[in-house]
């Protein structure tokens, strides 16, 4: 009797179960399907792509190449068209600077189809905040972008790059072909590690390997989940092979974080440690975000703390990274400019063979040329933000709050409406006449507006 009703009882709970489980899946659908409705009716007034019924352009981006496809789509749809990754996620793709303009002046929050992705790696720092917390953070941090406190960084800079050309040139005796992306990725870090948690100038250590292997890792799992609609559940993508490499990178890059944090506050306590920390030369990232306080004396969180210095270094390492690669790729293509970039900065330097921050402002043609080359090759090719409020574009139509927006940047720099000769690199588009009467919304690599 006993086995009958027990496995009647397990028979029962299964069917609830099911039950349970099938409502809940009902539910989400319907949420999903009325919220597709809405993006789909908000975007009405523009057209866009094929797509296909499930993938939307997600496949076809995969396919074809995801960046010069939407170049390419810019020629048949002036403005803006829709793009959508998977069924349910719709954005207006804009790459035109007047409908940048209407959009990211404003200070919109992010799109968190697209930022919370970023949560289980950075935390609720700056690139996800949003209100006052936002406000706050900001606030708190500005100093630490003082021309005070960025100026004696310019040694620090010089030295990792002195380190990793001395790794070059070995490379170079063998004459053979090398990949540079990785060396500059050390030695962004390299700075970065030094700049954000005051590390000596020994060189990068096993740790710090580990974490630099897990940052990169971690870039580029979140680029394919952004582009793979079917990893956009967080139940479902932590259940993949890809989701469970993404938690233990995550998990390598926390330790090191919150290893270095609470060494730090450690340190801290001995007051002759305390001492020589603030009688550096320069303070580091995290020296001024753990003496950071606002008007009421409210210093940040340590869940804050983790949250910034992560955002710091994740930002800070993929977009130098790439930036510097693709600056140094210009150069070795196009050999005139690098020729005068070399004598621009000889000129400069005379008999020494270091810079000094007042250098910089001196290399005007080297800025024209890194310019061309964010131009071309923008470090953060596309954001996205949501509108807490209706927006009216220039050419007459509009959408209502809610509406998702995607800012393709490298459409934006290579629109042929915009520039001319788009594909072709020349410095002197950044000369000061030709910056004059240039929209204020046509170049911008690294986004624009308050946020």
């Amino acid at each position: 009797m006993v086995p009958v009703l027990l496995s009647l009882s397990l028979s029962h709970l299964s069917l609830w179960a099911f039950g349970l489980v099938s409502v809940l899946v009902f539910l989400k659908l319907t949420r999903l399907l009325l919220r597709r409705q809405m993006l789909a009716r908000a975007m009405d007034r523009f057209s866009g792509p094929p797509t296909h019924w499930l993938f939307g352009h997600a496949l076809e981006i995969q396919q074809t190449g995801g960046l010069d496809k939407v170049v390419y789509w810019t020629h048949q749809f002036p403005y803006a068209h829709q793009l959508w990754l998977g069924r349910f996620l719709g954005f207006l793709n804009i790459y035109d600077p007047e409908y940048a303009k209407a959009v990211y002046s404003r200070g919109d929050p992010k799109a968190p189809d697209v930022y919370d992705f970023f949560l289980q790696w950075i935390g609720k720092g700056l690139l996800v905040l949003q209100g006052p917390k936002w406000f706050q953070h900001r606030k708190l941090l500005t100093p630490g972008f003082h021309y005070d406190v960025l100026k004696p960084y310019v040694a620090v800079f010089a030295e990792s790059a002195r380190v990793m050309l001395d790794k070059w040139e070995k490379k170079a005796r063998e004459q053979k072909s090398f990949d540079i992306f990785s060396d500059v990725g050390h030695m962004a870090l390299d700075s970065l590690m030094k700049c954000t948690f005051g590390k000596g100038t020994s060189g990068l250590n096993d740790r710090d390997n580990n974490y630099y292997l897990a940052v990169s890792e971690l870039t580029l799992l979140m680029q394919q989940r952004i582009d793979s609609f079917q990893y956009h559940n967080d139940f479902i993508y932590f259940l993949t092979p890809h989701g469970r490499r993404f938690l233990r990178a995550c998990q390598v890059a926390h330790d090191h974080t919150d290893q270095v944090i609470r060494e730090r506050k450690a340190a801290l306590q001995d007051k002759k440690e305390r001492e020589k920390i603030q009688s550096k030369r320069h303070l580091d990232f995290l020296d001024i975000l753990l003496g950071a306080r606002d008007e009421e004396g409210i210093k940040l969180s340590d869940e804050d703390l983790r949250a910034e210095v992560n955002t710091f270094m994740f930002a800070g390492h993929d977009t130098t990274t790439s930036a510097i690669s693709w600056v140094l790729y210009c150069m070795s293509l196009y050999p005139e400019h690098q020729r005068r970039c070399r004598e621009e900065i000889q000129e400069i330097l005379g008999d020494r063979d270091s810079l000094k921050w007042d250098d910089l402002a001196e290399m005007t043609y080297l800025t024209m040329c890194i310019k061309e080359s964010f131009r071309l090759y923008p470090p953060v090719p596309q954001v996205y933000r949501q509108l807490s409020k209706p927006v009216n574009f220039v050419d007459g139509r509009s959408l209502p709050a809610g509406s998702l927006i995607s800012l393709h940047i490298y459409a934006l720099h290579r629109n042929s409406t915009v520039w001319t000769d788009p594909e072709v690199f020349d410095p002197l588009r950044f000369s000061p006449e030709n910056v004059a009467g240039r929209h204020s919304f046509a170049f911008i690599p690294f986004s624009a507006g308050p946020r």
